[in-house]
């Protein structure tokens, strides 16, 4: 669905994205995370044929970003960071202007404007003002604009940008929808915990560079080579730490917050063997689980957070 190849914008001496290497398939959620000023929204902006790259080449569902720009933006959904809604138009009127730019016509306009405002939950807001909405709301609206003409893919940057955790959390449930859908989904966001929720591949760009680009179980993989275990024992934790420390497999132990972190030497990944010999030595178990990892930590692992 959208495929990019050696894709560079440069200004002057600068480059805003360099040889960027893309490949998503139907269906797929990418969550395209990099601090400010790492090549995002250009990136995006040239994959909605908004902006012209200095070279490389980009396919949108089959379609050149050079040569069929039009028909790219009949099957594209672009969703900027902050965009414009016109102040003395209602949340209805708002859409049915977008609808006919579409060339949507006739009953079927009023029917697909309806479809979008319950999808995204205002429905009950169809005759308010524009003016009238919170962030969002707008933002809601703003998504609801995107899917009139039901594109195959989705171009969403920071859709989740300056909501409280109420409206990120709704944001979030809209995503999860339209995966359900089997839209494509290319959505950059600062709240990395939420991507993992919705994203099953992730890139990570930086300086204008994709640093990664791969499953989210793979990334989290590659940045933690050890595995760490959480074990808590009732009683008797300090025994319990030294007869994990004296373990062949086991690198370290370290007490935290009332249970114990077992770090594994590199090369180990089985760990039930350790459980078993702590209920063999009579130690009741509170807890044994592998420690999570989440893009969160992915992310300040992997990246050093230069901008371009």
């Amino acid at each position: 669905m959208i495929e990019a190849h050696d894709l560079t914008m440069k200004y002057g001496e600068l480059f805003a994205v360099k040889s960027l290497e893309l490949d998503l398939e139907k269906g797929d959620v990418f969550g395209f995370i990099g601090p400010n000023g790492s090549g995002k929204t250009t990136t995006m902006r040239m994959l909605a044929t908004l902006l012209h790259p200095t070279w490389g080449e980009a396919y949108v569902c089959g379609y050149s970003i050079y040569t069929k720009p039009r028909e790219i933006r009949r099957v594209v959904g672009y969703m900027p960071d902050f965009f414009g809604v016109y102040d003395d138009m209602k949340v209805i009127e708002y859409l049915e202007f977008f609808a006919a730019a579409y060339r949507i016509n006739g009953p079927a306009r009023r029917k697909v404007c309806d479809e979008m405002l319950e999808l995204v939950d205002l429905g009950y807001k169809r005759e308010a003002l524009v003016t009238s909405l919170s962030r969002g709301m707008t933002q809601r609206l703003g998504l609801a604009r995107v899917l009139l003409h039901d594109p195959q893919v989705l171009l969403l940057d920071e859709p989740a940008s300056g909501l409280d955790p109420r409206a990120r959390i709704e944001i979030r449930g809209l995503l999860k929808e339209l995966r359900g859908l089997g839209k494509t989904i290319m959505v950059s966001s600062h709240i990395l915990p939420e991507l993992a929720d919705i994203c099953n591949k992730i890139g990570i760009i930086e300086r204008g560079e994709l640093q990664v680009n791969a499953d989210v179980q793979q990334v989290l993989k590659q940045v933690r080579r050890q595995t760490i275990l959480n074990v808590g024992v009732v009683e008797k934790k300090d025994e319990a730490a030294k007869l994990l420390s004296d373990q062949a497999d086991v690198e370290k132990v370290e007490p935290k917050d009332g249970y114990l972190v077992v770090t594994l030497k590199p090369e180990v990944a089985g760990y039930s063997q350790l459980a078993t010999l702590l209920v063999e030595k009579g130690f009741r178990l509170s807890l044994f689980k592998e420690d999570e990892l989440n893009l969160e930590t992915a992310f300040m692992a992997l990246t050093k957070g230069i901008t371009a």
